[in-house]
This record gives C-alpha cells, structure tokens and sequence, in this order.
C-alpha cells in the first residue's frame, strides 16, 4: 500500500488577471506578428543591427559559437524538448493514471508545432543571410521554432510540477532551469546568425500565449486541484 500524498490547496487565480494575461500576451503576440508581415522599418532596422553585431562576434568567438550549436542543436533544440513532452505524458499516464491531463499536455505540444510552421508559412520570413555563417537553418525565419517549442515545453512542465505538489527546492532549481534554457535558446539562435531577434521574441510570445491558453482552458474543465495522489489505498 502507497501513502496517498496530500496535494497544497490551488492556487486561486483572479479571472481579471487571467484575461488580462491571455489579453496582453494575445495583442503582443498579434502586434509584432503584423509588424513583421509588414516589414515595418524600425524593426527590421532593429532586428539587423543586432544581427550583425552578433555575427560579428560569432565570427570571431568560435569557442562561443561551438558552444552554442551544442546547445541549440543537441540541449535545448526541439527534439530534446518534445523527448522531455513525452517523458511527462508516459509519467502522467504510468504515474497518476491522468489519462486526460496527458492527452492536454501531448495536445498543447503538437499545436504548438502547428502554429509554428503555420505562421512560418503565412509570414514567410527571410533567414539572415551572411557571406561566411557559422551556422544554417531551413524554412521561414518567423516565429523561431526553437523558442517557441522551449517555452511551450518548459512552460507545461513548470505547470505540471506545481500540480503535483513539487517542492520549494524543486520548484526553484526547475524554475531556474527552464529560464535559463527557454533564453538561453533564443540567445543561441541570434548569435548563431539563423534568427533575426524578433523571430525569437516571437517564439518566446506564441509559445507563453499556448501555455496560458492551456492551462486555463484545462483547470477551468477539470478544476485547478484535481491532481491525483499517488497509488491506490
């Protein structure tokens, strides 16, 4: 027999504060979207200036630059963050038996692909070209896909783990952990040359909008403090 865990009290979260989130992430979100189909000057003029001065010191840092492919190709890249979706979904489903919560958190992961290579293919966004690069990458530029796989990723794990109770060092080293790596990835892909900034912060924006929209969406059908404990009495 397994000790049943006893789950903290939900946290209660003010439906204005709420709305206002889902609001100012969606509107964020939209703006930049059409400032880039528009090739609005500021930001293209922006968005250049930081490109070549990162390539700059791309160039002529290569220990830096190996350093980031490592990461942006093998610690933080897609693949490695859909691996950990999947190891979350097989830990919900054999763990807690939350059939359904799995299926949100596999759900929320595939739109987030969706929405990716859907905006990529509306905007249709040039990649920086560079007469030496360090780095080369495929497809539309618009949003990144690296950050936004990593924040829709991170994002539902953070959420998962105050779910099931995690504790005050866990949640902290986790919290950590998934800034530095939702960042660290969308640093790596300017310095790499393959991303304009707004690409990134792009990513960062559709990725944090299909968290909130997510998890809203399941606590308001399932409720904020269903999580299950463990075992069976």
């Amino acid at each position: 027999m397994h000790p049943a865990r006893v789950d903290p009290p939900p946290t209660r979260r003010s439906p204005r504060t709420t709305a206002l989130t889902v609001t100012a992430l969606a509107a964020a979100s939209l703006l930049l979207l059409a400032l880039v189909a528009a090739s609005w000057h500021p930001l293209t003029a922006l968005d250049g200036a930081i490109a070549r001065t990162t390539h700059r010191w791309a160039v002529t840092d290569r220990g830096v630059t190996h350093t980031s492919r490592i990461l942006t190709d093998w610690v933080w890249g897609p693949t490695t963050m859909r691996i950990l979706c999947a190891a979350a979904v097989g830990w919900l489903v054999w763990r807690h038996r939350a059939w359904w919560l799995a299926l949100w958190v596999a759900a929320t992961c595939a739109l987030g692909t969706l929405v990716q290579q859907t905006v990529k293919a509306a905007v249709g966004r040039p990649r920086p070209v560079w007469p030496d690069p360090v780095d080369s990458a495929h497809y539309a530029a618009f949003p990144s896909g690296h950050a936004l796989t990593a924040t829709v990723v991170c994002g539902l794990l953070l959420w998962l783990l105050r779910r099931y109770g995690a504790g005050r060092a866990l949640w902290s080293t986790a919290r950590a952990v998934a800034v530095v790596s939702v960042v660290g990835v969308g640093l790596t892909r300017v310095w790499l040359g393959v991303h304009w900034a707004s690409d990134v912060v792009g990513g960062w924006l559709f990725g944090a909008l299909l968290v909130v929209l997510a998890v809203v969406s399941y606590e308001r059908w399932h409720g904020p403090g269903n999580a299950r404990p463990t075992g069976h009495s």
